[in-house]
Order: structure tokens, then C-alpha cells, then sequence
């Protein structure tokens, strides 16, 4: 096809066939994966879809058509499970092309997947999600409002159709999914007025207390017809009272299964809806509530399930049940039956899941705190997020013993310390987000740096750091401050100056022992500080080579030298008495260089580079 061929609306659908024929070949894998190389498709030199009559809107428009009949041709006659089905994958990939360079609309792709979501069945949508995992980074690459708006569709419908219980590793991918697509900032899924999921009701069997509760009634009225058992129950109520109030003050007793069903199950109406604890009986209640239903955990034996048993005896899991294990362990849901409550109560993993919900209930309160509410963030946050209610000193102990009480018992038991500290750090990141959200969701992004400011401060830096290294540069360490030498172009003046005896000959000690002399002389006489200072650093390298030469040719003149003093042992005539203002004579050994008899003495004395180094710190 030439590149200046237009062609006719209802030429779009063969079109779109050939692409495709021509895709079986490209493509030898029948899966998902790997994605079709739309470029290859066709030559370089010719376009994929070509030129159109009508202008870019029918384009558009026809393009949507064909793709979307060849689309439902090839739904209603291939099973996804079929390896033929992966014409449907080849077509997306080419849609997606298409879309990225204008020549259909950018959301086609999306929009045809949402259709085929609808049309499978779970296992189905397994493997359409795999190829929207796969393809995630190439759908988002150009961002879209109407991209956005039908990717948000299409997994809030996904989400609905899934049973949290029975595909919670599903759904976790269909989250993940939705938080990759959308940028941190987004407030697509922020509940800007923090509205509580209040339609989430647990509904439990409480028409048991109020038929227990008629029947006791129906007690009291029998007794009240016989005088003589009136005077005597009301006797016993005392006795039992003052039975309790001791028993009170011994040790506080728990609740048995069937009255702590309704006071236990109560706690999900607050878990649900905080703001029901406003109200001072509320609050009340679910203090209750929560310490029977922590004290009744403590009491019960604990059971493990499958997967926490076979970590705590050290085996590991398979690599076949990894997502079974999630499974397994993860039910957002529980039954309220009665009959099940006593085995629920002894499941670790219920246990720590009730425990996290008032955790995090417990975070929030502590949130109204009059010391919390202070602070400038809560004051400048929205109004929907302030509360007129605040959390007293008394129940804001009571919250906070009740934390710690939470929190040493969550630290129990198989991988305690390690569940707890997950959960720790899940609410301590939550809080970061809650303040975020009453700091009306400021944008974690920042705008690009125009091309203009970028290419400035470049050359600013540049020039700063070509200055610098200038200045560094202009006199490096050891050259000397005048190069005027180098002016000397007369050849035979230069090989006249090497030839001199002094440019070949290594100097003595005693040479560098007469210039400390000298500069100790002229540094008495200098009037500046920073004449001072220049003399002070020529002295210390006199000295230096002094002590290195000396350290080859005298060394047994390093007994003579005292702390604090130079090189005026290796001057010439000068005694050993007027150096260190010691007797101590030069032995034999000394006079002709030979190391010592005595080996201590020796030993010391073969180590010039020791006694060197702080000889030369002393002068220095």
C-alpha cells in the first residue's frame, strides 16, 4: 500500500485482518506473553492503518467499528482457554498502538477489556488480568483522564464479583494493579470527608437475651405470690452482693460463652462507625466490651492453624501453596453463629484480627485527644475532618493501657514479636496518611524545571567550579612561588648550572642542622606574624631531612637528642654534655658507627623511622 493512498471507511475492517494474519506470523507464541511487535507488522515506508476519507474523526470512528466487530467475532467463536483466543491479545496490542499515535482513541483498548472482563467467568478474568499486568506500563506510558476513569470502572466490577474470603490473593492483584496505574497523589481513592462504612453490619443472634430476659421476668412474678420467698431472695441477692463486691476485689471473674457472645459481637457496630463512642454510654459499653473480650482471649486455650503450626516446628511452606497459604490465613469476614463462637474464640488468627480492628479504632480516638486536636495540622484541616467531640484525661489512660495491654498480648504466641511489629508499622504509616489527607492532600509531584532554568544553572555551576579550580590550580603544592628560572632559554647556562657540584651532591646533616640555626636567628627577628609562620614551616623541613639523612649515616647520634630541641646534636663540636646536659660519653660503637652490643639497644636503634617520626613532631 502507498503511503498517499486514502482509503475508504469500510476498507478499515480488512485492514485490520491482514494486521492480523500478519501477527500469526510475527508472533509464534499463542499466549500473553510476550507482547506483539506492532512495528514489525508492516515496512517501514508504509503506514499501519493509512489515511482515511473523512478527516481524523471518522478515522477514529471507523477504526472503533472495525476493531470492535472482528473483536466480537473472534469472542463468540474462540474460548479464552483456546490457543486460537490469542488473535483477541494480538488485536489489543495493535489497538494499544494505535491509540499511543492518535489513530484511535487513546481508552479503545481499556474499553474492550472491560467488555471481556463482563463476559468471563472468574477464572476467566485471571487471565485477561494477566494481560493487563503485563501490559500496565505501555496503557499508562500517555495518561488519561478517560483512561483513568475506565481502568477505575473496570476494577471496582472486578472487585465486586470476587468473594474477599475466597480470592483474596485476586483481589490483592487487582488493588496492586490500581495503585501502580494511578499516580501516589491521586485523590481518586482518598475519602476526602472521611466518611466511616457504615453500611458494613454484622448481624448477630441477640433475640436469645431478650427471650432469657422474659423468662426472667416471668420468674420474678412467681415469686412475688409467696411472701415468705420474697423476704428470702432478696436476703440472698445481699448475700450475693457482698459476694461479689469481694470477689471483686480479689480477682475480676470473665464472662462465659454465652454471655459474652452479645457484649463481643456488639464491638463491630463501633469498629464500624466511631462516632457512635461520642456518646458517653457508648463509650462505656465498648470499654466493657473490650476489656471482657481481651480478658476472655487470654483465658481460652489457643489453636493453630495449618500454616502457623508448620512455621513454628521450622518446616517451610511449598512453593505450590503460596497462594493458599494467603488464603488459609486471610477471612476478613467471620460467621456470627453462636454454636461457632466458642471455636472461634480459641483461633489465634480471629484473635489478632479482632485485636488489629480495635488497634486501629483505638489510634483514632487517641487522634481527639485535646493535646492531638492542638496541633497545627488538625487545626488547619478540613471541616469535615474535625470533630466537635473531645477525648478526656480518664478514658484517654484508659486508651492508652488498653494499647499496651493490646500489644503485649498480640506479641504472643508463634511469630509474635513479628506480627506485632507489622502491624506497628502498617498504623504508623497510616497516620502519615491521615494527616496528608487533612492537609487537603497536598501533590507529592513536583513540576518539571523548564529547559531555559535547567541550561542556567548548568552553566552557572560550571563556571563556579571552573574558578575554583583555577584558583586551586594557579600555585599547586611544591612548586615554588617564581618560575622565572624557566626563562632561561641559553642552553649552556642550564647544563653549566648542572654541572655545579652542589645540584649533584646529597647533602649532610649537619648542613640542614646549620639552616635551623639560621632560621631560629631570623625567626627571633621577624616583626610580622606571617613571616613568623613561613619561617616556622621552613624550620620544620630542615628539620625533617635532617632527621631522615641522619636516620641512614648517624644514628647513633639519636641518643643525644633531647625533647623540644632540633638538630643541635648533629652540629659540628658540639659535646654530648652541652647537647642533651647529660654525661654521657660516645662509646666505641658510637665513634665508628657500629650498632651497639647491647641487643635491647640495638633493636631500638634499627627502627629510624620510629625515633624520625617523633623527633620531628617534638621540633615541629
Amino acid at each position: 500500500m502507498a503511503v498517499a493512498d486514502i482509503l475508504p471507511a469500510d476498507a478499515v475492517a480488512p485492514r485490520i485482518d491482514f494486521l492480523l494474519r500478519r501477527a500469526r506470523v510475527v508472533k509464534q507464541s499463542v499466549s500473553v506473553d510476550p507482547p506483539l511487535q506492532v512495528s514489525e507488522l508492516v515496512p517501514e515506508s508504509e503506514p499501519l492503518i493509512g489515511e482515511i476519507e473523512g478527516g481524523k474523526e471518522v478515522r477514529t470512528l471507523a477504526v472503533e467499528s472495525a476493531a470492535k466487530s472482528v473483536f466480537y467475532a473472534n469472542l463468540g467463536s474462540t474460548r479464552i482457554e483456546e490457543p486460537a483466543f490469542v488473535t483477541v491479545w494480538d488485536l489489543l496490542d495493535i489497538l494499544q498502538y494505535c491509540g499511543d499515535r492518535e489513530l484511535c482513541s487513546p481508552q479503545l483498548v481499556l474499553l474492550l477489556i472491560e467488555e471481556l472482563l463482563d463476559s468471563q467467568s472468574i477464572s476467566g478474568c485471571r487471565i485477561v488480568f494477566n494481560f493487563l499486568e503485563s501490559r500496565r506500563e505501555t496503557i499508562i506510558a500517555i495518561n488519561s483522564k478517560n483512561k483513568d476513569l475506565v481502568i477505575l470502572r473496570s476494577c471496582n466490577e472486578l472487585l465486586r464479583r470476587l468473594s474477599r474470603a475466597e480470592d483474596p490473593v485476586f483481589c490483592g492483584r487487582v488493588y496492586i494493579f490500581m495503585f501502580q496505574s494511578f499516580p501516589l497523589g491521586d485523590k481518586s481513592s482518598v475519602n476526602l470527608r472521611g466518611n466511616f462504612h457504615v453500611e458494613n453490619m454484622t448481624t448477630f443472634e441477640d433475640f436469645l437475651k431478650d427471650s432469657n430476659s422474659a423468662e426472667d421476668a416471668m420468674q420474678i412474678d412467681d415469686d412475688d405470690s409467696n411472701p415468705a420467698t420474697n423476704e428470702q431472695s432478696k436476703s440472698d441477692e445481699k448475700t450475693k452482693a457482698v459476694e461479689t463486691d469481694k470477689s471483686k476485689d480479689a480477682k475480676p471473674t470473665t464472662l462465659d460463652f454465652e454471655a459474652l457472645y452479645p457484649v463481643f459481637w456488639s464491638l463491630q457496630h463501633s469498629f464500624s462507625n466511631p462516632p457512635r463512642l461520642f456518646e458517653e454510654n457508648n463509650f462505656k459499653q465498648f470499654q466493657k466490651s473490650l476489656e471482657a473480650t481481651l480478658a476472655k482471649f487470654k483465658e481460652v486455650p489457643k489453636v493453630l492453624q495449618a500454616g502457623d503450626s508448620e512455621r513454628k516446628k521450622g518446616q517451610k511452606p511449598r512453593a505450590d501453596d503460596d497462594s493458599e497459604a494467603f488464603a488459609n490465613t486471610f477471612n476478613p469476614k467471620y460467621l456470627t453463629s453462636r454454636d461457632l463462637f466458642k471455636l472461634e474464640l480459641s483461633d489465634l488468627a480471629f484473635q489478632r484480627h479482632i485485636l488489629v480492628q480495635a488497634l486501629i479504632l483505638i489510634d483514632f480516638l487517641l487522634t481527639l485527644t485535646e493535646k492531638s486536636k492542638s496541633k497545627p495540622f488538625y487545626q488547619n484541616a478540613q471541616k469535615a475532618m474535625q470533630y466537635n467531640f473531645t477525648l478526656c484525661e480518664e478514658d484517654t489512660e484508659w486508651a492508652l493501657g488498653i494499647k499496651n495491654a493490646i500489644a503485649n498480648y498480640l506479641q504472643e504466641g508463634p511469630d509474635g514479636k513479628f506480627y506485632y511489629r507489622m502491624v506497628d508499622t502498617v498504623l504508623s504509616r497510616d497516620k502519615n496518611w491521615v494527616r496528608w489527607k487533612m492537609e487537603n492532600c497536598q501533590p507529592f509531584t513536583r513540576d518539571r524545571v523548564p529547559t531555559q532554568d535547567f541550561l542556567q544553572a548548568k552553566s552557572g555551576a560550571q563556571r563556579a567550579v571552573g574558578q575554583k579550580k583555577s584558583s586551586k590550580l594557579s600555585k599547586p603544592m611544591g612548586v615554588p612561588s617564581s618560575l622565572n628560572f624557566l626563562n632561561n632559554t641559553e642552553a649552556e647556562n642550564g647544563l653549566s648550572q648542572l654541572r655545579k657540584r652542589d645540584s649533584s651532591k646529597v647533602p649532610n646533616a649537619e648542613s640542614y642542622a646549620n639552616k635551623v640555626r639560621t632560621t631560629d636567628a631570623a625567626l627571633d627577628e621577624a616583626g610580622t606574624e606571617e613571616g613568623k609562620r613561613q619561617l616556622g614551616d621552613e624550620k620544620t623541613r630542615y628539620v625533617w631531612r635532617g632527621l631522615r639523612l641522619a636516620s641512614k649515616q648517624q644514628l647513633s647520634s639519636f641518643d643525644r637528642f633531647e625533647h623540644g630541641k632540633g638538630l643541635e646534636a648533629l652540629q659540628p663540636g658540639t659535646s654530648s654534655i652541652e647537647a642533651t646536659g647529660v654525661d654521657t660519653a660516645p662509646t666505641a660503637s658510637d665513634d665508628q658507627g657500629l650498632v651497639p652490643q647491647d641487643e635491647h639497644q640495638g633493636v631500638e636503634e634499627q627502627r629510624p623511622d620510629h625515633h624520625g617520626q617523633v623527633t620531628a613532631d617534638s621540633a615541629a
